[in-house]
């Protein structure tokens, strides 16, 4: 029997753990035109790595930024994969999910998928991993059920988990595409915005979930005006000051995935792929978000997840639209109309 070369088989890798580790990406990611696939998996699964260092529990703040530092070093090429593996995997507790266990052991697959990549895709990568996971670590450290202490603090949050990977799609993106390049400078601006508008509405769809480990990623300054201290919020006891708070998030939220809209209908229209692979995010984010809103008293995430039926319904219909700016638009602008307004400055949308 002749044994396939170990880049097939690494990547054959990469597609298989994609599979275990987010059903979504192992979606969203094969529309992708064949020259993004391969670096946008292993993008993803560099930052999925990163998470899983920041979300073992029985890992110390002082070994998870260790670790962290580490596989940054790693990315780079300064450090061998197998260290790190050596370092992290008997850590690992049962937190950590039997996929996520499987990706950490083969680790060193993972990154010589990220090495055979061109320079201009190899920085970007590298660049995020690093951002990220300086800024998560630092976050991580200051973990409490008191919540941020206001929304630029929020803002920065959400840059660091979701705001940089933004950055580093834009530049695959431009490095893919001359065309898309040409929009480079304003693609750049509004990719944090899009990221900062799906993990916000990650962040309101997890309140609770979060809470139970410890966590809270509300800003304070939102809720102090409403009377509401974040520290003493009981899931079973609804509170209509706290429920005005999260409309005023949900409109900050609508308004970031507006750019996210924004930035899809900039891609070229022949670019169906990429197209898809925003529009299918933007629009479950969205619907997310109505339920969310409508729901305002829940106290279970799963209360306000969107079903597989509408998930299938929002592929189709976004992907039926796609190459067409106007419908996209009046979709959007139907599906969030039940949605609240914000006043806040357009300044508080962009990263200085």
């Amino acid at each position: 029997m002749i044994s396939q070369p170990q880049s097939l088989n690494d990547a054959q890798y990469q597609n298989d753990i994609l599979k275990g580790v987010s059903r979504t990406f192992a979606l969203t990611i094969p529309q992708l035109p064949e020259a993004l696939r391969k670096v946008i998996g292993n993008a993803y699964l560099l930052c999925r790595i990163t998470d899983t260092i920041e979300d073992d529990n029985a890992l110390t703040s002082e070994q998870t930024r260790h670790l962290s530092d580490m596989f940054s070093e790693v990315v780079s090429g300064k450090i061998a994969a197998e260290k790190f593996v050596d370092a992290l995997y008997p850590l690992l507790s049962d937190h950590t999910i039997p996929a996520e266990h499987d990706l950490i052991k083969n680790t060193p697959a993972v990154i010589r998928v990220t090495h055979s990549f061109n320079p201009t895709q190899r920085k970007a990568l590298e660049r995020c991993v690093r951002i990220m996971s300086r800024g998560m670590a630092d976050f991580q450290d200051t973990e409490t059920l008191d919540g941020l202490p206001d929304l630029p603090a929020m803002n920065l949050y959400c840059y660091y988990v979701a705001g940089v990977v933004g950055e580093m799609l834009t530049e695959l993106f431009c490095d893919y595409s001359p065309e898309i390049n040409r929009n480079k400078s304003e693609l750049m601006k509004l990719s944090v915005s899009f990221g900062q508008g799906l993990q916000m509405t990650n962040i309101l769809k997890d309140i609770w979930d979060d809470r139970q480990r410890g966590a809270c990623w509300l800003p304070q300054d939102i809720f102090i005006k409403k009377g509401v201290v974040l520290r003493e919020l009981n899931p079973d006891h609804p509170d209509a000051r706290f429920q005005e708070g999260l409309a005023d998030l949900i409109a900050v939220a609508k308004k970031h995935l507006q750019n996210a809209l924004t930035y899809t209908c900039m891609i070229p229209t022949r670019e169906k792929g990429i197209r898809r692979f925003c529009l299918w995010a933007l629009g479950m984010a969205v619907l997310t978000l109505n339920k969310i809103h409508r729901h305002r008293d829940f106290n279970d995430g799963n209360q306000v997840k969107i079903t597989r039926r509408t998930v299938k319904a929002t592929i189709s219909i976004t992907s039926f639209f796609a190459s067409n700016n106007w419908m996209l638009a009046q979709l959007f602008k139907m599906a969030a109309r039940n949605l609240p307004e914000t006043d806040i400055s357009d300044d508080l949308f962009f990263k200085k």
